[in-house]
């Protein structure tokens, strides 16, 4: 047979695949290979490079562009606003003339019925209280000698030693410790006079309002800081009701409202709007206090008035009104009907109705410190209805309270018992505000009371010994504080107008 002309049959011959022809064409070719890759390879080289390249491009146009812009000037800040310096205050009575007046101020004893000696600077009506700048929102008014200088450019030493004992004994939290102030007296025999470790919140509601008194405030003044400190420790003695601080003793209610007194008077001297609630607060707890229809005592709503606690309360409502806190009118008309209740036709105030002398504690205290060598409520009662609006020449009682006044004045007698820094707190701010020979006489007299006894070298040096009759309570922070106070009647508050 002849086999080569049979078909060829597909199946009988074993047929190359495509992987084998590939393979076998790549040994043979191996340059087709390598040129394959090496053309991926620069084509993906390319597409990498591209983006980067134009990115560069553009950004670099993004960084040119500005240049070509020329760019505005910043405006210049806007110029500082105006400051009062210290010595652009003038003072109502010149602080280096006070507490001592001329000789030739003083009238006779019979000069028509002593009546108020008229005040050419007072231009105001109403009792207002002043700071370094003048009551913040009523600029003009007369008082404020800004730092401790007067109108003569010297500092009154007695009133700067005073703040500086005080800033020298308050506590790192703003406190002043009643009776453990002494623990800043690191070198040298500590001061003595400690007093009721209960009065804490009423001795630091006072040195604050000595503080704020010299043109202190929050904002300004060489004793910003302890002005803020004190304010802060107030603050957060505040409880839930509104009162500062526990009612740890009987008579609470006259630390509270000395602190809601000077609590007032900071934020409205420091226009310091966050502290506007706690100043309210501590107003509405007085009023809260205050007897249906009659004044204040030591327990809430008792029944009960007296017109030493009335007159703390009187101060403090007033200034809360006159820096636009929410009061309420008949409580202080109230206040007044009462200390008119208590006023003799001679101009004596009593201390729960018309005749009554002075409180005194229980003990010996009424043999140490008489009543009758004091007529500390009269001056209270004078004061506050001078305070309320009150015109003596329209009540003939203020000016027999000023008569009385005169015809007991400041007399520092540890003997006598004639020591009241309380009643010559009062009775100089009342008669300051009568002024005429009544304030001129009172005003020479603080001279050997308060100003000769200021305490001189070591740890004392300008304070007051705690000797007179509330001392014990209060202490040498209590009489340092109030008699700083007395000595800045001058200037603290403005004269009514016609004074």
């Amino acid at each position: 047979m002849n086999h080569s002309a049979l078909p060829l049959r597909t199946h009988d011959i074993a047929v190359p695949s495509f992987h084998d022809t590939m393979a076998e064409q790549l040994q043979h070719a191996p340059w087709l290979f390598v040129s394959a890759v090496g053309h991926l390879v620069l084509l993906l080289l390319l597409w990498l490079l591209m983006p980067i390249e134009r990115a560069a491009t553009e950004t670099a146009a993004v960084a040119v562009a500005p240049t070509t812009i020329e760019a505005a000037p910043l405006p210049p800040p806007p110029p500082e606003p105006p400051r009062v310096q210290p010595d652009e205050v003038q003072p109502t009575v010149t602080p280096d003339e006070a507490p001592v007046a001329s000789d030739d101020a003083a009238a006779p004893a019979n000069d028509a019925a002593d009546a108020p000696a008229p005040d050419a600077g007072a231009n105001i009506v109403g009792l207002l209280p002043v700071s370094r700048t003048g009551p913040v929102g009523v600029p003009g008014l007369p008082g404020g000698r800004g730092n401790g200088i007067g109108r003569r450019g010297g500092p009154q030493p007695q009133i700067d030693r005073a703040l500086t004992w005080l800033v020298r004994h308050q506590d790192p939290d703003g406190k002043w410790d009643c009776d453990g102030f002494m623990k800043h007296d690191t070198t040298g025999a500590p001061c003595d006079g400690a007093g009721n470790a209960v009065h804490d919140v009423g001795v630091t509601g006072l040195a604050l309002l000595a503080l704020l008194g010299d043109g202190n405030t929050l904002r300004s003044g060489r004793y910003r800081d302890q002005v803020r400190a004190a304010t802060m420790w107030l603050r957060a003695q505040q409880q839930a009701n509104g009162c500062f601080g526990p009612a740890a003793a009987s008579d609470f209610v006259y630390d509270h409202a000395i602190a809601a007194y000077a609590m007032c008077e900071a934020y409205g001297l420091s226009a310091y709007e966050l502290l506007r609630p706690v100043a309210q607060r501590g107003i509405d707890y007085l009023q809260q206090h205050r007897n249906p229809y009659g004044a204040w005592r030591y327990q809430p709503r008792d029944g009960d008035n007296d017109t030493s606690i009335t007159g703390w309360c009187i101060l403090a409502l007033c200034s809360g009104r006159h820096f636009g806190l929410t009061v309420d009118g008949n409580a202080l008309q109230v206040a007044t009907t009462f200390l008119e209740s208590c006023t003799s036709a001679d101009g004596h105030v009593g201390y729960q109705r018309a005749g009554q002398p002075s409180a005194r504690k229980i003990g010996d205290h009424a043999q140490r410190f008489p009543p009758q060598r004091t007529d500390a409520l009269t001056a209270v009662g004078l004061f506050c209805r001078v305070f309320l609006g009150q015109d003596p020449k329209e009540h003939p009682s203020m000016l027999a309270a000023g008569q009385r006044l005169r015809r007991s004045l400041p007399r520092w007698d540890v003997a006598a018992g004639t020591i009241d820094f309380y009643y010559w707190y009062y009775g100089t701010y009342a008669l300051f505000q009568l002024g005429g020979p009544a304030w001129t006489e009172w005003s020479k007299a603080l001279v050997p009371a308060v100003v000769k006894t200021q305490r001189e070298g070591g740890n004392e040096h300008g304070s007051w010994d705690s000797i007179d009759a509330w001392g014990e309570d209060g202490g040498r922070v209590y009489s340092t504080a109030i008699l700083a106070l007395t000595l800045q009647a001058h200037y603290r508050y403005g004269r009514l107008a016609g004074r």
